[in-house]
């Protein structure tokens, strides 16, 4: 009852490694869970250091019923300067906790369990949102971690892609994320200096940058039928979301924090312009049409955290990988 471990961050890329479609199973499973009210799911909390309003630490606190209960906390920090520094923007641990009696029992590394659980939502929402696997290009805006853990999603879903093009403001991260696509998707994959020419020709556009404000802010950014993939939130202006569907996968998360969706409400005074959640798409309640644009914008909430977070665990704990830490809890009896 009052045992405790650990699971470190390359235990839980091991198991996310084997388990990609499982994966993909636990977040989906997770979404219909909420849509049928069968979660709670907090507003996020941000801490932000005083004069670094770039920097933020997130605790993302959740409830999950289904195949078991769940409870936990995501505690994340996104600090972009790390990137040219030469380390992740990102570092996240997860607390699970008992629902019967609040005690601890397990800490897992979370920045893997986080990257795994947007890129699985991304290839979710783009397999129900585009009606298959299947792209004749795709287009990455952002040569981070997230998109790298996107394209293997993909390619562990078994998509078809005619074509890689990156997009970075770095280009030696752009050739490594292309020659990674090429490997995983066996597809040619090249680097466009120009974002802007090379928008149009793509089926599918990922958006997995650090933009801190919009940079695509012109109306026809986007033709009917593209589908938009907005993981990072804050690239697209008010004029673009309005001009499209959008698929979100909590509104009242989503429409916070200055996103994309947020200014759109902001500056248009209403939230007409939201479609569908990914639930409603999911449990078929909603459909989205194709004579626009279609986004995607996930705010990213805690219950996929949970689970797949439990998902690792308990592959842990089964292969013998998970850290026990013993006599964590100095008192157990009142």
């Amino acid at each position: 009852m009052f045992e405790f471990c650990v699971v470190t961050g390359t235990t839980a890329q091991e198991v996310i490694a084997r388990r990609r479609d499982d994966v993909v199973q636990v977040v989906r499973d997770a979404y219909l869970a909420h849509e049928a009210g069968r979660s709670h799911n907090p507003p996020s909390y941000f801490l932000r250091p005083p004069g670094r309003p770039g920097d933020r630490v997130i605790a993302l606190p959740a409830c999950l019923s289904g195949a078991s209960e769940l409870m936990g906390m995501k505690w994340i920090a996104s600090f972009p300067g790390n990137v040219p520094r030469g380390i992740p923007r990102a570092s996240a641990t997860l607390v699970l906790n008992d629902p019967e009696t609040g005690y601890p029992y397990a800490l897992l590394e979370a920045s893997q369990i986080s990257a795994a659980r947007t890129a699985a939502s991304a290839a979710l929402a783009a397999e129900v949102l585009a009606g298959g696997r299947a792209a004749g290009r795709l287009l990455v805006v952002g040569a981070g971690i997230i998109a790298r853990n996107v394209l293997e999603f993909l390619a562990a879903r078994a998509w078809t892609v005619g074509a890689v093009t990156v997009h970075d403001t770095h280009p030696d991260y752009a050739s490594a994320l292309a020659g990674r696509a090429r490997e995983l998707l066996g597809c040619p994959a090249d680097v466009a200096p120009d974002l802007a020419a090379a928008l149009p020709g793509a089926d599918v556009v990922l958006l997995a940058t650090t933009a801190a404000s919009p940079h695509l802010v012109e109306p026809d950014t986007f033709r009917a039928g593209q589908l938009v993939l907005n993981l990072s939130l804050r690239d697209l202006g008010p004029e673009v979301v309005v001009g499209a569907y959008n698929v979100l996968d909590d509104v009242d998360h989503c429409l916070t924090a200055g996103t994309s969706p947020h200014l759109a409400e902001q500056a248009y005074g209403h939230r007409d312009f939201v479609t569908a959640t990914l639930g409603q798409v999911l449990d078929g309640s909603r459909t989205v049409p194709h004579d626009k644009p279609v986004i995607f914008s996930p705010f990213g909430l805690g219950i996929l955290d949970l689970a797949v977070g439990d998902l690792v665990h308990r592959d842990a704990c089964e292969r013998e990988s998970a850290v026990e830490i013993a006599g964590f809890f100095a008192e157990t009896t009142r």
